[in-house]
Parts: structure tokens; C-alpha cells; sequence
């Protein structure tokens, strides 16, 4: 038994896991997971920069991280940034920030290795669960399979695309995030038709730059991850209040997130804010997020989407064990 402190730094998160991992048995024992909205990557797909005011609340949590793994005493720190810092021009501000307070250098990981991640720590534990289990019907169906799973990570900035069964057999990321379509459209309160529009080409566009490396419509399940994919989730399941277990492979169907996308498409800030499962750092940007998911559901024909409440984190947590 290893115990790991994993840390993920996306475009609007960043969040910590200190677990006790057994590569014996393929289990991960959480000590402590959270998450903060830090909103790193403020204005980069406008300016090509982290701006000062996000670089002090990210190095803020990282405080606050520092003490966790320090009184919970993890053996092995890894802590791996996405979308945002791969894109700044200043982004060894950001290195030398978290090298100070943490003592480990922040790994700016390609998409490639971003989506390698987060398909191990979205299908670990579907594998065990294999024997005996009905794949996700699929609009249209037949046809040869590629990979058992299409593991969709919807991020701030980004969104990965990962095929494969137990390894990963085709991956692409493309700039399509909750933070990059919301800054890049302005969507009003609410949004307007040709807004919604304009957030949906730019989506269209992605999808087809991801489907000439991954083959979208041929895998089994679709399995969805991060807060845009949790969110819609709670939303659809009616939560009173955020339920990780309940939330945690459950199975939502196309018709629900239509519903929940158009909800919030239609909503005007106030009404959000009156939405308990919808953290408040999500407010603005949720909308955006439910449409990628909803866009990536359309395209592959899925009728149903996995959620899975393990993600990158989870494979950044294994690659250190």
C-alpha cells in the first residue's frame, strides 16, 4: 500500500486526491478529495496569459493543499496541469509558484497524456464490473466495435476524447471547454438563439477535428467525466444537494441531458444560482458545458452516458503508485 497526493490544475478547477493505492489489488482508498474553483485559466483564450488575480487564487489552494498532504502523509506528490497552463505564454510564473509552495514541479502534460489519465481513472473500476454487464444501447447500432468505451472529459478548456478497452487505442484533445466556449461567445442572461448558435458551430468544428483520430460512433459505452458532466448529472437526478455516490455511475439518458441542457440554456444567472447542486464557481460556464455533452451525445449516437465520479485525478493517482 502507496499513499499518493495527486493533483489536477484545469482551466477552472483544481483539486487534490490522498489516497491509498494497492497495485496488488487495484484498489484507491480516498483519504481526502476536494476541489476548488480557481478559475486559472481567466482570459488566456483572449490574452495568452495567466492573469496575476489567477495565479494568487491558485496558489492559494495550493496552500491549503500543502497542508492536507502534509498532515495526511502522502509519500509521493505528482501534480499535473492541463489546458490552460499548456496555453499561457507565462506559464513559468506558474511552474515556479507551485515548485515553492508544494515542492514539486507542475507537469504541463500534453492532451495525449491528459486523456491517457483520464481514461484510467474512468475505467479502472468498470473493468471489474464487465463480467455480466449490458453496454449502452446506441442509436443505429451494428457494426464492428472498436474499444469498449468512449471516455469523454469535458474540462474548462478543453475536452478529451479517449477510445480503448483496458488501454487506450485513439485519443485527441480539442479547445472546446465550458470556460473557453463561455469567454469566447459572451452568452447573455439568457442566451440568445444565435449565441447558442455560435457556441454550438464552434463545437460542431471540434467534434470534427476529434473524429478524424478517434472513431466516436463505434465504441460500446460512452462514460463521462468532470464537473460540466457532474453537474448535468445531479441536475437530472434530481439532487437536493451534491451526492458523489449517488452521481457515481449513474446512467443518464439523452432525453435528460436535452432537458437539463436546454433548462440552463434558458436560464438567466438568478435562476442558477437558485439550482443547489450547481457550485457556485460553475454558474456562468455550466451552460456551455451541458451543450458540449449534449453535442458529443448527438454525434455518437449514445442514448445514455455513463458518469463517473473518478476521472484524471484518479489515473494521475495510479501513475504515481
Amino acid at each position: 500500500m502507496t499513499r499518493v497526493a495527486a493533483i489536477d490544475c484545469g482551466t477552472n478547477s483544481i483539486r487534490l486526491l490522498v489516497a491509498d493505492a494497492d497495485p496488488a489489488t487495484g484498489e484507491i482508498t480516498d483519504l481526502d478529495r476536494r476541489m476548488t474553483i480557481v478559475r486559472l485559466g481567466q482570459g488566456v483564450d483572449r490574452t495568452g496569459r495567466l492573469a496575476p488575480e489567477a495565479l494568487e487564487r491558485t496558489f492559494a489552494a495550493c496552500r491549503e493543499y500543502a497542508a492536507v498532504i502534509k498532515e495526511l502523509g502522502a509519500e509521493r506528490i505528482r501534480f499535473v496541469a492541463t489546458s490552460a497552463s499548456r496555453d499561457a505564454e507565462n506559464r513559468d510564473d506558474f511552474v515556479r509558484g507551485v515548485l515553492d509552495i508544494l515542492g514539486v514541479e507542475p507537469e504541463v502534460i500534453s492532451g495525449d497524456q491528459e486523456a491517457e489519465f483520464s481514461f484510467t481513472g474512468a475505467t479502472k473500476e468498470l473493468h471489474a464490473d464487465k463480467e455480466g454487464a449490458e453496454p449502452l444501447p446506441w442509436k443505429g447500432g451494428g457494426g464492428r466495435r472498436t474499444g469498449d468505451y468512449l471516455v469523454v472529459d469535458i474540462g474548462g478548456g478543453s475536452t478529451e476524447f479517449v477510445v480503448g478497452s483496458r488501454t487506450v487505442e485513439a485519443a485527441r484533445s480539442v479547445d472546446i471547454g465550458c470556460v473557453r466556449m463561455t469567454e469566447r461567445h459572451h452568452p447573455g442572461d439568457p442566451a440568445t438563439p444565435e449565441q447558442i448558435a455560435a457556441i454550438r458551430a464552434d463545437i460542431e468544428a471540434a467534434l470534427d477535428l476529434a473524429e478524424q483520430t478517434v472513431p466516436l460512433r463505434e465504441p460500446r459505452t460512452l462514460v463521462g467525466l468532470a464537473g460540466s458532466v457532474t453537474t448535468v448529472a445531479a441536475i437530472a437526478l434530481g439532487l437536493t444537494a451534491y451526492d458523489s455516490a449517488a452521481i457515481h455511475h449513474s446512467r443518464i439518458s439523452h432525453d435528460e441531458v436535452a432537458a437539463v441542457t436546454e433548462r440552463l440554456l434558458a436560464s438567466t444567472h438568478e435562476e442558477r444560482t437558485r439550482i443547489p447542486v450547481l457550485h457556485p464557481g460553475r454558474i456562468d460556464v455550466i451552460a456551455a458545458g451541458a451543450l458540449v455533452l449534449l453535442a458529443v451525445m448527438e454525434r455518437t449516437g449514445a442514448r445514455e452516458v455513463v458518469v463517473s465520479e473518478h476521472d484524471i485525478l484518479d489515473g494521475i493517482a495510479w501513475s504515481v503508485a
